[in-house]
């Protein structure tokens, strides 16, 4: 959707079939991850009028045989990584052009976060370059299935929250593959936590006050788990890191 600020952003709405508290996990997790500096796309709550609804037949979400139209009001928007001129955004990059990303080393941040935030979902990216450029640069998308989707409940499986191809992990040797990510999650100050939190409209986790406070004060204590949760997934039967060579 183009919006008041001349920039598209792609929306996800209150009704969307997945579940309201996608919104909030979209916002929050995006923006943990920017304040451990990783490549995100920027959020914002989109305020979308009812007349704008009413007037876009396109405006409507499939539920299978039915369709309902997208609810008005404030929804979530993601700041689109292309804008508006022609840029290159594609979610798929053969491996030779994979290895040869800007920044492949964020795979292991994200994993790092992804662990933190229990993603539940697999890893999404895309890779975005200028017209001037040759190397696209990966990121990180989707985040509405951390903190377990609707659940707000954590459920530590070993292979959530990875990327499916196994190249992005080829540089990892141990410990220090995670860095700065990890210690910056480790050290990440409470304020900042509940920073992410702040502009969240109470309507997208249905004014539970409570339960966003539980959820974050997990987020707080979670902190000293991501290490074993990475570890747990290294040891799984897919082998993501055979080039590990640090200490266990």
């Amino acid at each position: 959707m183009l919006c008041s600020d001349g920039y598209l952003w792609i929306v996800k709405f209150q009704n969307n079939p997945q579940h309201t508290r996608v919104l909030a996990n979209e916002m929050m997790a995006t923006r943990l991850a920017a304040e451990i500096r990783l490549t995100v796309p920027q959020t914002a709550v989109v305020e979308v009028p009812h007349a704008l609804i009413a007037g876009t037949p396109e405006l409507e979400i499939s539920l299978g045989a039915t369709t309902v139209k997208c609810t008005s009001g404030l929804n979530c928007g993601i700041r689109h990584m292309g804008g508006l001129m022609p840029g290159q955004v594609v979610d798929f990059l053969p491996e030779e052009q994979l290895r040869e990303i800007r920044n492949l080393e964020e795979f292991a941040g994200i994993l790092a976060l992804d662990k933190w935030t229990g993603n539940s979902d697999g890893r999404q990216a895309v890779f975005v370059r200028s017209a001037r450029e040759k190397r696209y640069t990966a990121s990180f998308i989707d985040q509405g299935f951390c903190f377990n989707a609707g659940a707000w409940k954590f459920q530590d499986l070993p292979l959530r929250g990875s990327y499916p191809r196994e190249v992005v992990y080829e540089r990892v040797r141990g410990w220090e593959s995670f860095e700065p990510w990890l210690t910056r999650i480790e050290t990440l100050d409470e304020a900042a936590i509940f920073r992410c939190a702040m502009e969240v409209p109470p309507e997208w986790y249905g004014d539970k006050f409570e339960e966003l406070d539980s959820l974050l004060r997990s987020l707080v204590e979670r902190r000293r788990e991501i290490r074993r949760l990475i570890d747990e997934f290294r040891r799984t039967d897919r082998n993501p890191f055979p080039n590990w060579i640090g200490k266990i």
